[in-house]
């Protein structure tokens, strides 16, 4: 197991460490990525259930994780806002990797029910991934900031130009509140440092300029396409500069139902 952990993010590894000798059971991967479904499948568990509102992206985890789904496994395409979904199930472990952020693109307005909605899913523990908000805070001091802050908010005005919705981030703190209204106890929180590279700049400029051929104003889509060139040739400098921008931060919060 070391040599596989050390494939994953420093989250996963503080999710192991956090689960220690305690069984895994079943899992439920409430919100599933091609990162979190390559995990979970590594784990010793039952049979896993992997939820995911998109059929690209059920497609794409069902590619990743090949021979590892087994036939008691299974990868749902649905909606948490759907009072039927997995009705009756419930598992030993649940995870929730990014998906607060994520909900907001399938069902917005949703993330306060999001808790309440997986509490009768949850028979011991749910782990909860999320990102602290850099978007819609003040102008940052630092250049790194200054530089994903202004990525951040050019990918979101693109998005919401090309008639989808953006991930909404929650902080930490309110995060902990929504466990405890919707019935959870939570026993650990902890935060990571996140040092952006290449692969995160490239990643989110390629996110707000596909598609722009397509808006009306032609001249508007090629303006966007320049000043996003403008801001990957910005960070990628200092990324070679500096090794990474570090500016931002995770957390995985631990929480029981009670």
């Amino acid at each position: 197991m070391k040599s596989q952990q050390r494939k994953h993010s420093a989250l996963y590894r503080y999710i192991e460490k956090l689960q220690g000798d305690r069984p895994w059971g079943t899992i439920l991967d409430a919100g599933t990525g091609v990162n979190s479904i390559r995990w979970l499948s590594e784990l010793s568990s039952e049979r896993w259930s992997a939820v995911t509102g998109s059929s690209t992206e059920a497609k794409l985890a069902r590619e990743s994780v090949g021979a590892a789904l087994r036939s008691q496994d299974q990868i749902v395409v649905g909606n948490w806002a759907d009072s039927q979904l997995m009705t009756e199930e419930v598992y030993d472990t649940v995870i929730a990797d990014y998906l607060l952020g994520a909900i907001d693109g399938c069902s917005p307005y949703f993330q306060p029910y999001l808790f309440k909605r997986l509490r009768p899913h949850t028979r011991k523990v749910l782990y909860v991934t999320g990102l602290e908000p850099y978007v819609p805070t003040d102008e940052p001091k630092t250049k790194a900031g200054k530089l994903i802050w202004e990525i951040g908010r050019f990918r979101d005005a693109c998005v919401l130009m090309k008639g989808a919705v953006p991930y909404r981030e929650y902080p930490l703190a309110w995060v902990v509140d929504q466990l405890q209204l919707a019935g959870f106890a939570v026993r650990a929180t902890k935060h990571f440092n996140i040092r952006y590279k290449k692969l995160f700049v490239n990643g989110q400029l390629n996110i707000a300029v596909n598609g722009l051929e397509r808006l009306p104003d032609h001249g508007l889509a090629q303006s966007l396409h320049c000043r996003a060139e403008k801001l990957r040739e910005e960070a990628l400098q200092l990324i070679s500069e500096e090794g990474a921008l570090d500016t931002c931060r995770n957390y995985v919060i631990e929480a029981e139902p009670v």
